[in-house]
């Protein structure tokens, strides 16, 4: 049996790397992300793009070598055309705000490539239930399963392996 796919949004590698927060919520993601990282990440196939490695390179330059040596074992998906006519669409439907284009482009690497989860704390543009239905709505119009956005902390639930 495959494990089921992840795809890992950058916010998650941030909260992953990260030193610890004194704000309550961050620090609070950051233990829940760490956490499934320890205890979960192990179930599934993991996978980012190029976009989550260019997004992580960016900012101060000791936390970038952080997040570049956490992505080293982690598998790329290629962004391509398909991508990027899908995110094209996202946006034109504004199933993702334009000024968002860089998240509609990982929801759409995700689905692109058949991967069953996108992990993100992005809730404003991507783990946004009322953005939801315009987005799956869009990837399956398009010929695409649109994957399952979740957060860590929701994924941590599910009890396989």
């Amino acid at each position: 049996m495959t494990k089921p796919a992840v795809y890992l949004e950058t916010s998650v590698i941030g909260y992953a790397t990260s030193r610890p927060s004194r704000d309550l919520i961050v620090a609070g993601r950051q233990q829940i992300t760490r956490e499934w990282f320890a205890l979960r990440a192990d179930a599934y196939e993991l996978f980012v793009s190029q976009l989550v490695v260019t997004e992580a390179m960016a900012g101060d330059e000791e936390a970038a070598r952080k997040r570049a040596d956490f992505l080293q074992r982690i598998a790329r998906l290629g962004v391509t055309e398909a991508a990027g006519g899908l995110a094209n669409k996202l946006v034109e439907t504004r199933a993702v705000p334009p000024k968002a284009a860089e998240d509609a482009l990982h929801i759409a690497v995700t689905a692109v490539h058949g991967v069953e989860y996108l992990l993100t704390w992005n809730c404003k543009h991507i783990a946004n239930a009322t953005m939801r239905q315009a987005i799956e709505r869009v990837c399956r119009g398009a010929g695409y399963e649109p994957p399952v956005i979740c957060t860590p902390e929701e994924l941590s639930s599910d009890e396989r392996g």
